[in-house]
């Protein structure tokens, strides 16, 4: 996962609203968004090279997210599967404060990471870059990337934006707008050079990453996801896919109330 918007505890009716765009190699296997065979609980796309996810929910409720980490001291040696992390979470009982604590011991094994966990209470943030943190995610609107959650790299600020304005003009009672959110996950404007951040690689791909959504034959948008969970229990989840050059090759839609 490379963008994630939300909407935490920002409005009665939604207490999360979240919008994902996944980045990766065409080349790299990945099964639709489905209900795990081997664990009949979890709903999630999944990675066919190392069997974790990138964003996910569980029947009980429970939502974890993934990203990584952009930056020149964010690799490790034979590292660990980030989606193992979202996967494992998914799986267990564990409260996302509970999830955290036990993951600091074992931070330092996994690539630069940001993680999101929500056990329906609590949403927290989890990280291994520049240094392990773990802290409650505050109700409003965030935006995260490949760096810190809310760090204002130009997709994120412009993910953020749409997100907070589709929510806080929600009237009770009133459908989101979910067009509004795919189409800013959709835009594939890059931004302008002096905003860019400076991760290690070349202008060429600062500027290439820049854009919500990326287009190329060989790595780009994977996926967009949408995720709703309403006052009620329902979770709706939407998963768009894209293959080489931004392409539309499939879309999957789950509702379920959660138990």
């Amino acid at each position: 996962m490379c963008l994630i918007a939300l909407a935490w505890k920002a409005q009665p009716q939604h207490p999360l609203v979240l919008v994902a765009n996944r980045d990766e190699f065409h080349a790299r296997a990945a099964a639709p968004l489905a209900w795990w065979d081997d664990a009949p609980l979890v709903l999630a796309g999944r990675d066919l090279q190392e069997g974790g996810a990138w964003l996910g929910v569980s029947r009980s409720g429970r939502v974890a997210a993934v990203t990584n980490v952009r930056g020149p001291d964010a690799a490790v040696r034979k590292p660990l599967s980030r989606g193992q992390l979202v996967a494992d979470f998914l799986r267990g009982d564990d409260s996302a404060a509970a999830y955290a604590d036990r993951l600091e011991h074992e931070a330092a094994g996994y690539g630069g990471f940001n993680l999101l966990l929500c056990d329906g209470d609590e949403l927290r943030y989890v990280t291994n870059r520049p240094r392990f943190l773990s802290e409650d995610v505050a109700p409003g609107v965030h935006a995260l990337s490949n760096a810190q959650l809310d760090t204002p790299w130009p997709k994120a600020r412009r993910a953020r934006a749409v997100v907070e304005n589709v929510i806080l003009r929600e009237s009770p009672g009133e459908a989101i707008d979910d067009a509004e959110l795919l189409a800013v996950m959709a835009d594939a404007s890059q931004a302008p050079d002096e905003a860019l951040p400076l991760t290690g690689v070349s202008l060429e791909m600062e500027r290439l990453l820049s854009s919500p959504f990326i287009r190329t034959p060989t790595y780009g948008t994977r996926c967009t996801s949408l995720l709703r969970i309403s006052h009620t229990g329902e979770i709706r989840l939407l998963e768009r896919r894209f293959g080489p050059d931004g392409l539309p090759s499939g879309e999957s839609r789950e509702t379920f109330v959660v138990t």
